[in-house]
């Protein structure tokens, strides 16, 4: 109870972050995901189910102050988190380079399934606009990744 309150509110810190501060850390256009990377970190520490859980209603809280398609990103942060809880196993994720590839993995993953959902929705985005924003977008969130690992320490992020 105490350990889901602690990350509703990390949620919510991260949701606001992401709202207002990122705009202005833009870079080729993008910015960090911040609510991707809190739960990409949750998923490394409780797993796959709770990481699609958690991604759910981390995306839910996103659609609804964002006005954008409703269900959108609760679907593509669900199966975020169930693919970073997924790679939790058979990985020491207190190495760099692993929480940079799953982080990077991770990320191209769900762009790929917001640009999908997308297209089965029936709204057409060029798939080389989709790339221009989705391979920049998961490079950025790596390596604000890898600074939050390394302002935090690794026991904090990943073991329970």
């Amino acid at each position: 109870m105490k350990q889901g309150l602690c990350l509703l509110i990390t949620l919510l810190a991260a949701l606001t972050l992401q709202a207002t501060v990122l705009d202005y850390l833009r870079v080729a256009g993008v910015k960090p995901d911040i609510v991707l990377i809190v739960i990409i970190f949750n998923s490394f520490r409780q797993g796959s189910k709770n990481g699609a859980l958690w991604g759910f209603a981390a995306g839910l809280l996103v659609d609804i102050f964002s006005g954008g398609y409703f269900g959108l990103n609760a679907l593509s942060l669900a199966a975020a988190g169930y693919l970073a809880g997924e790679a939790k196993t058979g990985l020491y994720l207190n190495s760099n380079t692993r929480v940079a590839a799953v982080t990077l993995a991770v990320s191209l993953a769900a762009g790929v399934f917001q640009y999908l959902l997308l297209a089965f929705s029936g709204v057409f985005v060029s798939p080389w606009l989709a790339l221009g924003v989705i391979v920049p977008g998961a490079v950025y969130n790596t390596v604000a990744a890898l600074l939050i690992k390394f302002f935090y320490h690794p026991k904090m992020l990943f073991d329970r």
